[in-house]
C-alpha cells in the first residue's frame, strides 16, 4: 500500500477516542465489519497493530498511543482550517454591478451598509455581462432589464428612465431650451443613441430628428454625464441614477418628460435556494435605499 488510507485515519481517531469499534460504527455511522477493515488497513500501513483488542472494547498499543495525537491535532486543524475559508465565504459579499450603477447610485451608499453591518465585506465586480453566480463566486447583481431572467429572482430598484440633463454653466452659455424640439439645436452628447430617438419621439416631436450642432460619442452614463457636468452639452441618461445631481443642481432637468425603453434597474440572485443571511440583509438594505418595499 503506497498512499495513507484517508478514511481510515477518520475511523482510527474515533475507535481511539471511543475505545470502541461498535461506538465509532454508530458515531461514523458505519457497520462494525466495516469500522474494523478500516482499521486494518491503516495498520497494514503502519506495518504494525494499532489496538489491543479486548474483550470489551480496544485500547491503543504504543505505535497507537504515538499515532493518535497526531491525527487529532491534524483533524483539528483541518477543521480549523475549513471553518475559517467558511467563515471568510459567508462574511465577504460579492455584488456583480454595472458600472455607472455603481459609481453614481451605490458606492455613495454604501457606507450606511458598511457601519450597519461591520461584520459584513462588500466587493463589487463591475461587469454589464451576464455573469454565472455559482461557478464565479457571485452572491448577487445589479442589471437593467424587464425584470425576468431564467433561475433568477428580480426585485425592481430604480427606475430606468432617461431624461436630458445640462449643467447651469453650459445653460447659462446657451440659454435654456423652450420646447423639446429645442434641443435639436444644442450640443447632444452621443446624439447617435438611441435613446434620444426614444425621448424626442415620447416628448413628442415628429419628423426627421436633424441635429444641428456636433456631438461626442461616449458608450457609458458615467462619462456621458461627467462631460454634461464639466458644461460640454446635454446628457441623455438614467434620472434615478442621476438624482443626487439633479437635487444638488449640479445638473439641471430640462423637461418633465422621462422617457423608456421598459428597462428598470433589478437587485438579482439565484432563485430556489435558501438565501445566506449576508445577502438577506443586503437585498433588505437596497430595497430600503431605493424606496422599495422588502
Amino acid at each position: 500500500m503506497s498512499s495513507l488510507p484517508l478514511p481510515a485515519v477518520r475511523v482510527f481517531e474515533a475507535v481511539a477516542r471511543l475505545q470502541n469499534f461498535t461506538k465509532a460504527a454508530e458515531e461514523l455511522n458505519m457497520t462494525q465489519s466495516a469500522v474494523s477493515y478500516q482499521v486494518k488497513l491503516l495498520e497494514e500501513f503502519a506495518g504494525a497493530p494499532l489496538f489491543h483488542r479486548l474483550a470489551r472494547g480496544v485500547a491503543l498499543t504504543d505505535k497507537g498511543d504515538l499515532v493518535a495525537p497526531v491525527i487529532r491535532r491534524a483533524l483539528a486543524e483541518l477543521g480549523e482550517t475549513f471553518r475559517a475559508l467558511r467563515e471568510e465565504q459567508n462574511s465577504i459579499l460579492v455584488v456583480s454591478v454595472i458600472h455607472t450603477f455603481a459609481s453614481n447610485w451605490l458606492t455613495p451608499r454604501i457606507v450606511d451598509f458598511q457601519t450597519r453591518f461591520p461584520d459584513i465585506s462588500v466587493r463589487f465586480d463591475i461587469a454589464s455581462r451576464l455573469v454565472d453566480f455559482s461557478a464565479e463566486g457571485i452572491d448577487c447583481g445589479v442589471r437593467m432589464g424587464k425584470g425576468s431572467w431564467p433561475g433568477l429572482k428580480a426585485h425592481r430598484l430604480l427606475s430606468g428612465g432617461f431624461t436630458p440633463l445640462a449643467s447651469p454653466a453650459y445653460l447659462e452659455r446657451y440659454g435654456r431650451p423652450e420646447k423639446p424640439v429645442d434641443l435639436l439645436n444644442y450640443h447632444l452628447i452621443t446624439p447617435d443613441d438611441d435613446w434620444w430617438t426614444v425621448w424626442f419621439r415620447q416628448a413628442g416631436v415628429e419628423g426627421p430628428l436633424v441635429m444641428a450642432k456636433p456631438g461626442v460619442g461616449i458608450d457609458t452614463q458615467q462619462i456621458i454625464a461627467n462631460l454634461a457636468l464639466s458644461g460640454g452639452g446635454v446628457a441623455l441618461v438614467s434620472e434615478g441614477i442621476f438624482k443626487d445631481e439633479i437635487d444638488s443642481g449640479r445638473l439641471i432637468q430640462l423637461f418633465d418628460v422621462c422617457a423608456s425603453t421598459g428597462s428598470d434597474y433589478y437587485l438579482v440572485y439565484p432563485d430556489g435556494k435558501q438565501l445566506q443571511p449576508k445577502l438577506r440583509l443586503f437585498r433588505d438594505w437596497v430595497l430600503e435605499q431605493a424606496g422599495q418595499p422588502i
